[in-house]
């Protein structure tokens, strides 16, 4: 039991339960008050504010190959991670990451598509191909144009029919903000 004084001349006693329910109570609503008074932004404004960390032609050619794939792949979840070596943003047909079907990965000096299921299963007869891995093949776009490359294109189609779950394109448009890594490489090139 613990004392609380009411008044100058009474004094009652309260059970610390009733005590420890009414503090979390309290502080809930506190935290419900202050979750109002302030909005987090759109997942849209927080990937616009990742891609402004990169110099503007970088920021710009991302922007126009993330429309490109937007318009290629309707329905698809967009999850970003802004991670400690890039900013990944990968098109799922789920939430799930290890649905992604590709990934805009952005560096300091350039831009890759990654093909991240069945990489090694596309046919490549230009060799646009880069990666040694058991699964995932990657491209590095000089120029976002590089997207609407007949061979470009024949990679994408093939990587979409091999996925195991197909992105559903009625579905609604959905970007996810997954992780913000709190340490980061730089973001643009440095000086040598």
């Amino acid at each position: 039991m613990k004392r609380i004084a009411r008044s100058a001349n009474i004094t009652r006693t309260m059970p610390a339960r009733a005590k420890a329910s009414r503090s979390k109570t309290a502080s809930a609503q506190s935290k419900a008050t202050i979750g109002k008074s302030r909005s987090a932004p759109s997942p849209q404004a927080q990937l616009d504010r990742f891609l402004d960390k990169f110099t503007p032609n970088i920021a710009a050619q991302a922007r126009t190959a993330l429309r490109s794939m937007r318009a290629r792949l309707p329905g698809a979840c967009e999850l970003v991670y802004d991670n400690y070596n890039a900013l990944a943003i990968g098109f799922s047909p789920t939430e799930r990451a290890g649905d992604g079907i590709f990934s805009i990965a952005l560096y300091p000096r350039w831009i890759s598509l990654f093909f991240l299921q069945n990489g090694v299963r596309l046919r490549d007869p230009d060799g646009l191909l880069a990666g040694s891995g058991n699964k995932v093949r990657h491209i590095v776009l000089e120029t976002p144009a590089l997207l609407e490359t007949p061979a470009v294109q024949d990679l994408i189609a093939q990587a979409i029919e091999l996925a195991p779950k197909q992105i559903d394109p009625t579905q609604p448009r959905r970007l996810i903000i997954k992780s913000v890594s709190p340490k980061q490489r730089p973001r643009r090139p440095t000086e040598k």
